[in-house]
């Protein structure tokens, strides 16, 4: 593994969003002296959150698997993880059929599911797609998923060969289909693919890897809400030593020849450092170095979402703490996002309600909700959001009552929508928070590279480089660039 030469004593981190925090924690533990700039007043980005009269309301990401990343950031400190909930069911899937199905992680009680609810063969396909979904994740984690790479050379190793045997380059739909035959099961094991921007008809086998994490691994919820992660991860950084400036924005950095001698900031002031890990989107990465990597092939971003948040005083049975709402048309939904940039005819929404979990999110007798509908992204959609974004709100919440939340458009006070055009203004390439697809062209050495060419002391961490996006790879590509800087 290459890692930066010279002196890396003092680094400077861009970005307190998860990777940031992750990269700040592992350099802290590794001896180095750190300084952690964030434009933002609370540390978060995708995973923040905000308080309003009362209500805490998650700002971005509200899924956490694989919290064992999470402890290892905070040990790598001497500090333990933030206290965590495991969600039973991780789900609650209602179909258009009228039907529906809880996702439990523990095998037991899933195969008891489907046996109940899709028959005895659909319940053995699970055992056996449960395996496999085992097996994909132990031929990847250590090395596809947990390590650098220089170059593609590195993908020659022998889990190559594993992964390649268990299908891991065919499409995941037909391999998920090998297992289970009933379409509602099979949305259950592949929808995960959306994270990663990807139809799961289209998406490589290996991304089964995401449903392991959350059909196996498991869904947590951290006491406090999501934003309570990034925080916790903030105090641990400042008690380890780290100098935390919040609201205080990186402007460019000064450069001589190959080497970054300084961060200056909006504000007029200059740090000088030894290394600098840019855990930004990855636009604004570029802008900061003055460099842009040359591809053969353009950047592709993932999908949008459309984000409705606000609060009720009433409760649905049918509600838990995530619910999917599947529409009939599941397979049009991708074509019409990713391909067409057409809003979804038949939408499949997310809604999240972590008062289920935990009710002092908000005053007595308050529920906080989001809801969560899929979109295209601002290159592939050609939207007027400021027009269409109130009827599209009034369109999603009249879909879910018509799905079973009787009263919802009238009971739920709706406090903000977030468009793509919201999330381009925040800075987010293509107006998506889920950063850049994993397509083959942009999957594990073919993802933009944490480190640049021409510059011999930053190193780049967050959902634009590798791993990817979702808060598990966030998380690992913060402890990856630290790698780097350490050796």
């Amino acid at each position: 593994m290459r890692s930066l030469p010279g002196r890396t004593d003092h680094v400077v981190v861009i970005g307190a969003g998860l990777a940031g925090l992750s990269a700040a924690l592992h350099l802290l533990g590794s001896g180095r002296k750190v300084t952690l700039l964030e434009r933002d007043e609370r540390p978060g980005g995708r995973a923040g959150r905000r308080e309003e009269n009362g209500y805490s309301i998650d700002t971005g990401a509200s899924v956490l698997t694989m919290p064992e990343l999470l402890e290892d950031a905070f040990a790598a400190v001497g500090e333990k993880s933030v206290p965590l909930t495991r969600l039973d069911p991780a789900y609650r899937a209602h179909f258009a059929d009228g039907s529906t199905i809880s996702v439990h992680t523990d095998a037991e009680a899933m195969e008891t599911e489907i046996r109940a609810k899709a028959g005895p063969r659909e319940a053995d396909g699970y055992r056996r797609l449960r395996a496999w979904l085992t097996e994909l994740y132990a031929a990847q984690k250590d090395h596809f998923i947990g390590g650098n790479f220089d170059s593609p050379l590195d993908l020659m190793r022998p889990e190559l060969a594993k992964l390649a045997a268990l299908g891991g380059f065919g499409r995941l739909g037909p391999q998920v289909g090998r297992f289970l035959s009933d379409d509602r099961v099979k949305r259950l094991f592949s929808f995960q693919s959306l994270y990663a921007g990807l139809d799961p008809m289209r998406a490589i086998g290996a991304y089964g890897v995401i449903s392991y994490m959350d059909t196996v691994g498991g869904v947590y919820y951290p006491l406090g809400g999501m934003g309570r992660i990034a925080e916790a991860m903030t105090e641990a950084a400042e008690r380890a030593g780290a100098e935390v400036r919040l609201g205080t924005e990186a402007a460019w950095l000064e450069r001589v020849s190959s080497r970054v001698r300084a961060v200056r900031t909006r504000g007029g002031e200059r740090i000088e450092c030894d290394a600098v890990v840019l855990a930004t989107e990855l636009s604004t990465s570029y802008r900061l170095l003055g460099a842009r990597p040359k591809r053969l092939l353009p950047l592709r971003y993932s999908p949008s979402a459309v984000v409705v948040h606000g609060h009720t005083a009433r409760t649905w049975s049918t509600l838990d703490h995530h619910t999917i709402f599947f529409g009939g048309a599941w397979e049009r939904t991708f074509a019409e996002i990713i391909r067409e940039g057409k809003l979804m005819s038949d939408p499949s929404l997310l809604v999240t309600r972590p008062t289920a979990t935990e009710p002092t999110l908000a005053p007595d007798g308050r529920q906080v909700v989001s809801v969560l509908a899929p979109s295209p992204n601002l290159h592939r959609g050609k939207i007027d959001w400021r027009s269409i974004g109130p009827r599209y709100r009034d369109e999603l919440l009249s879909t879910l009552e018509k799905r079973g939340l009787e009263g919802f458009s009238r009971d739920f006070e709706v406090t903000e929508v977030v468009t793509p055009a919201d999330w381009a203004a925040r800075g987010m390439g293509a107006g998506t928070p889920f950063s850049l697809a994993h397509t083959f062209s942009q999957t594990g050495p073919f993802r933009p590279a944490n480190l640049i060419r021409g510059v011999d002391n930053v190193v780049l961490a967050g959902c634009g480089t590798t791993p990817g996006v979702g808060i598990p790879p966030v998380l690992i590509s913060g402890k990856l660039a630290a790698a780097r800087v350490t050796g």
